[in-house]
């Protein structure tokens, strides 16, 4: 990643981990009701983004990622508020009980109006999908945020949207090109191609699509609800990892 596309140093902010500071399952209620003070843009996104601080009162503080919906580029493939699909997808990745998703909030009282607020994820950005696979110890992990796309119809999984906590753990971001109706699946992750899919996801893949999460429904339409349901049980049916069809670009670009 050239250096103008890296994310700014964390400096005062830090970034979670689960040996000190507050878990994950409480710094959920935070984002939810806690008040933030924006530190700066993002400078690497399409679409306005900003690294905040919670008022925890924690030090140093815990930082967060606000996505406003007045910040976002119109699309016209998808509609506006791209950052309700940010919440939809860290609902989606609970519900499977997968835990790839950054704990994900929409809030209606940002300085810039609605948006998203997400855990900020201190990593090192040299890291990201080709290098995390290539080591070959996080394939697993790999290999179920490739299914998590499938079902989410990630339209834009580039290789820096998978980042390695400080903590060694994997998390996937930027899930605002989620969730269409129509098949939009652009991703870096082709590697499990034609493979079987592990028996343990297809168990949470069958859960899924018997009984979607109630969340999604104040996030999604009922139409892309109903679609989700649909991609988990063609999936649970073929049994394996899809290979790339269609006339569409099976790549994002940048890859990175």
């Amino acid at each position: 990643m050239s250096p103008d596309q890296r994310p700014p140093a964390a400096g005062g902010v830090a970034g979670w981990s689960p040996d000190g500071g507050p878990g994950l399952e409480t710094l959920t209620g935070l984002l939810a009701g806690c008040d933030f003070t924006v530190v700066g843009r993002l400078p690497w996104s399409s679409n306005l983004t900003y690294l905040v601080t919670l008022a925890t009162g924690a030090d140093p503080p815990v930082g967060a990622v606000y996505k406003p919906g007045a910040g976002e580029q119109s699309l016209w493939d998808f509609p506006d508020r791209l950052f309700r699909r940010e919440a939809a997808a860290y609902t989606l990745s609970e519900a499977l009980g997968w835990g790839l998703v950054p704990p994900t909030v929409v809030r209606h009282d940002g300085p810039m109006g609605e948006g998203s607020l997400q855990l900020f994820v201190a990593a090192d950005y040299s890291e990201h999908y080709f290098t995390l696979f290539d080591e070959g110890r996080d394939e697993s992990v790999l290999r179920t945020l490739c299914v998590f796309d499938i079902v989410a119809n990630n339209a834009d999984r580039k290789s820096g949207h998978v980042l390695r906590g400080p903590d060694g753990r994997l998390w996937g971001i930027d899930h605002g090109l989620c969730f269409h109706r129509q098949p939009k699946l652009r991703t870096v992750i082709w590697d499990f191609a034609g493979d079987p899919l592990p028996d343990e996801l297809l168990g949470d893949l069958d859960r899924l699509a018997a009984d979607p999460p109630e969340g999604l429904a104040g996030l999604l339409s009922e139409a892309e609800q109903e679609a989700v349901v649909e991609r988990t049980r063609r999936l649970v049916d073929s049994g394996v990892f899809p290979e790339p069809t269609g006339d569409r670009p099976p790549y994002p670009w940048p890859l990175i």
